[in-house]
C-alpha cells in the first residue's frame, strides 16, 4: 500500500503542505500519524478518494487509479453502452477507435491497459488489430479483449493473441466487472 507524506499530497494538490495538514486535522482527509512523531502520512486510496469527492484532479494518480480502457468498434450504440457502463468514477477512462490505423494512434498516445476490439468491423481487420499489437513489445501484456458477432457462423481463429472473448449480444456490465477484475490484478483500482 502506498503513503504519502503531506508535502507529497500538497505537490499532488498544488497546495501548500499546511493546507494538507488543516485537511487531515479537520478529518477531510483520512490518514494516520507516525507514532511518537506528529509526521501525517495519506494512503494513497483515501488520497484518491479524497479528490474524487472534492472533484479535484488526480494528476499524477491518474494513470495508476483509471483502467484506461481503448475500444475498436464502429457500433455508436455499443460504444455509448460501454462508455456507460464504464464510466471515469467508477475507475474507468475509455478512448474510442474507429479502425486499425485509428486504434494504432490511438494505442500509442493514450496507453490503455486493455483494447476491446469488436469484430464487427470485419474479421480480418480485428485480427490484424489484435497481432499487431502483440508483436509491438510496447503492447504485448496488454488485456486484449475480442466483441464476436452472433451472425450464427462459428468463428474459427487462432486466439492465441487474445486474452477474452465475449459473443455479442453480452451483459456489458459483466465485461465491466471481468474488466475491474483483470486490470485490477495489475494496478490498484479505487
Amino acid at each position: 500500500m502506498k503513503v504519502f507524506t503531506t508535502g507529497q499530497v500538497a505537490k499532488i494538490c498544488k497546495v501548500a503542505p499546511r493546507t494538507v495538514s488543516k485537511w487531515f486535522d479537520s478529518g477531510r482527509l483520512k490518514g494516520y500519524r507516525i507514532p511518537g512523531s506528529q509526521d501525517r502520512r495519506i494512503p494513497r486510496e483515501y488520497l484518491v478518494r479524497f479528490l474524487k469527492e472534492h472533484g479535484m484532479p488526480l494528476g499524477e494518480l491518474e494513470n495508476e487509479t483509471l483502467a484506461k480502457v481503448l475500444l475498436v468498434a464502429q457500433d455508436q450504440v455499443l460504444v455509448d453502452h460501454l462508455k456507460m457502463e464504464l464510466p471515469e468514477d467508477k475507475a474507468f477512462k475509455v478512448a474510442v477507435a474507429a479502425s486499425g490505423f485509428d486504434a494504432g494512434l490511438r494505442a500509442e498516445s493514450f496507453h490503455p491497459d486493455c483494447i476491446i476490439v469488436d469484430f464487427s468491423i470485419g474479421k480480418a481487420e480485428a485480427l490484424q488489430i489484435c497481432q499487431n499489437l502483440r508483436r509491438n513489445t510496447e503492447f504485448s501484456e496488454i488485456i486484449l479483449i475480442a466483441l464476436l458477432p452472433d451472425d450464427g457462423n462459428s468463428t474459427s481463429f487462432d486466439r492465441s493473441c487474445i486474452n477474452e472473448t465475449f459473443r455479442k449480444p453480452f451483459d456489458a456490465n459483466l465485461l465491466a466487472e471481468r474488466l475491474r477484475t483483470l486490470v485490477g490484478a495489475r494496478k490498484e483500482l479505487v
